[in-house]
């Protein structure tokens, strides 16, 4: 059947704004990550270097450690860290670790623009739509594409294994669909939901292709980093990677309901000095009720009246994206995958809306304590969700709330139980600063207490004394402050050039000096008080790092702190009537702030 004239031009209109849409895709975003060296790539570069190193998998979540090994990876002036990536995140990035951090950037744009061109061509052959109109879709969200190829980010992979894992059930090759999704969590978690969605549509084959994967993954890690570290992932890692984003989980510019509801709810002097409500009750038993209804609802609309594979598949991912506890402007390139699907079986106000939701959601919004890009994703997701759950009965649904709250209920019981434990109700904070991320390993002298903080860019002393908090800045990545002894310098480790140097900085001169002696800083080395009575030190014998106490003239032993997060760093007050510590208790894993604990 011949095409008319008319259609003919629309086509070669689409073709010819589909290639400016690239030309333009590429001199900007592609061109632009090329010539940077920019936040999140070095991060997995790094960790694939520890890799190959053999480094082990523990310290990799370690903040000052990670910071050090990216020095010495070849990366200067620049922050990073790997929490709350899994241990195979680094993996695909292994074999570009010989090579030099910015070409192995390139490389890995290179892949990402393979990937890409591979996503938009199987998304062509599942819609009735045409390559052109595809990679138009894909432009509409530019700004998420764009930060994608800026940072080396890891999304447009993990789009392309989404699509792929689709791309084979609707080809009806459901094992396969299944290892591509296991291999998905395996490397970023986003895969696991789609085991339920497996289990629901009653894929068997899928199933079993995924539960093995993850198991041959499992095997895999445990290969490469030990029995024990993949244990440390499970217990400590993971869970906290399941409660709050990586690094401010507080901050309104990460659009997830988890950090919405704290950002309203919960007070942290530093991060969040003023709530909307202080009620972390409420905060614990929402976070919860929430998204047991979203898991409940959706698989009981897709079981109860399940739709065309595409259009479950498409509200899984949203579903997914809507219950991350992690998210920025590059996550949102996954939502290419579910729109493709939607828009060929939806009538055109619902495309529309379709188009809206993916273009606001992948662009920067204003208004970011409003959290609109959550409220989006909650439109999207009840949008595809109305006519099933319209089906089910009034009971069904009262059954369904009563369930979630009681869960919700139970949950809250036991987060409030280890809340009321956490240092930050139990002790003093000090040396608080309004949106600092990380303070942690003080020294105390006559001239005040020292800590490791991060000022910009990079890792810095603080000196905290008359009532001041002055920042100190080394020409490289400042670690460790020690105070060898009450009145003399500060001795600390400075990171440059990847190459480590002890300093010394004395607090009456102010002058900075090499220190010929390399000194040792092990922070879980045991503490004792200047008047010999009492050791402080720390210990992972009941889950998290915890600090404890030893009365020296009895040998008994005392929990000083407590909670499901981590305490470090004891340092005794000069007159040992107290101990100051680090907790990243309410916090991020790994980003701790402050304390002062008086003895009992």
């Amino acid at each position: 059947m011949a095409t008319s004239p008319s259609n003919s031009r629309f086509i070669r209109a689409t073709r010819w704004l589909a290639l400016a849409a690239l030309i333009f895709f590429l001199a900007r975003a592609f061109r632009g990550g090329w010539t940077q060296l920019n936040t999140d790539f070095p991060n997995y570069y790094t960790a694939a270097v520890l890799v190959r190193q053999g480094q082990p998998l523990h310290n990799y979540y370690d903040w000052t450690w990670f910071q050090r090994q990216m020095n010495y990876a070849g990366i200067e002036h620049q922050l990073g860290n790997y929490n709350p990536h899994t241990p195979l995140t680094a993996l695909p990035l292994v074999g570009l670790s010989d090579l030099a951090p910015l070409r192995a950037k390139q490389v890995w744009l290179v892949c990402n623009l393979a990937f890409l061109a591979m996503t938009v061509w199987m998304l062509s052959r599942v819609t009735r739509f045409r390559l052109e109109q595809v990679w138009l879709l894909a432009f509409c969200g530019y700004f998420s594409l764009r930060t994608n190829f800026l940072y080396g980010q890891y999304y447009v992979f993990l789009l392309f294994l989404l699509t792929l894992s689709f791309y084979c059930l609707h080809r009806r090759k459901h094992t396969l669909s299944g290892v591509l999704a296991g291999f998905a969590f395996g490397l970023k978690l986003y895969g696991g939901p789609f085991l339920l969605y497996f289990i629901v549509k009653r894929n068997w084959k899928a199933v079993f292709g995924m539960i093995a994967t993850i198991a041959c993954l499992g095997v895999l890690a445990i290969t490469l980093f030990g029995w024990h570290d993949i244990v440390y992932y499970a217990t400590q890692i993971f869970p906290r990677s399941l409660e709050s984003g990586a690094i401010d989980p507080y901050n309104p510019g990460v659009p997830t309901i988890s950090t919405m509801l704290r950002h309203y709810l919960v007070r942290e002097p530093e991060l969040n000095p003023h709530p909307l409500w202080e009620a972390p009750r409420l905060f614990f038993f929402l976070r919860t009720f929430i998204n047991v209804t979203v898991i409940v609802l959706l698989s009981l609309g897709v079981a109860l009246k399940p739709s065309t594979d595409r259009r479950d598949f498409a509200w899984f991912v949203i579903a997914v994206l809507l219950l991350s506890t992690n998210a920025a402007s590059y996550t949102f390139i996954l939502l290419l995958l579910p729109i493709a699907l939607l828009l060929e079986e939806s009538p055109p106000w619902q495309r529309a809306c379709f188009i809206a939701a993916y273009v606001l959601l992948t662009a920067p919004l204003g208004l970011p304590s409003l959290f609109p890009k959550v409220w989006l994703l909650v439109a999207l997701f009840s949008m595809l969700g109305w006519e099933r759950w319209r089906s089910l009965s009034r009971t069904l649904i009262v059954g369904i709330t009563i369930l979630a709250a009681l869960i919700a209920s139970v949950d809250a019981r036991q987060h409030m139980r280890a809340y009321a434990e956490e240092p930050g109700q139990r002790f003093e904070r000090v040396a608080v600063e309004e949106g600092a991320i990380f303070s942690s390993y003080p020294a105390v002298s006559r001239a005040g207490i020292f800590y490791q903080s991060i000022g910009g860019e990079r890792y810095v002393l603080r000196w905290f004394h008359d009532g001041r908090d002055e920042e100190l800045v080394f020409a490289g990545q400042a670690f460790h402050p020690v105070a060898t002894t009450p009145d003399g310098p500060i001795s600390l480790e400075v990171v440059a050039n990847r190459t480590s140097t002890t300093m010394q900085f004395d607090p009456t001169t102010r002058k900075t000096t090499v220190q010929v002696a390399p000194l040792p800083l092990d922070a879980t080395k045991p503490v004792t008080s200047p008047d010999g009575k009492w050791m402080a030190f720390t210990s992972t014998r009941n889950g998290p790092e915890q600090v404890w106490l030893r009365n020296l003239a009895d040998g008994r032993d005392m929990l000083l702190t407590g909670g499901n997060c981590n305490s470090s760093s004891p340092a005794w007050a000069l007159d040992s009537k107290s101990i100051l510590f680090a907790s990243d208790c309410g916090r991020a894993f790994g980003l701790p702030a402050l304390y002062r604990a008086r003895l009992p």
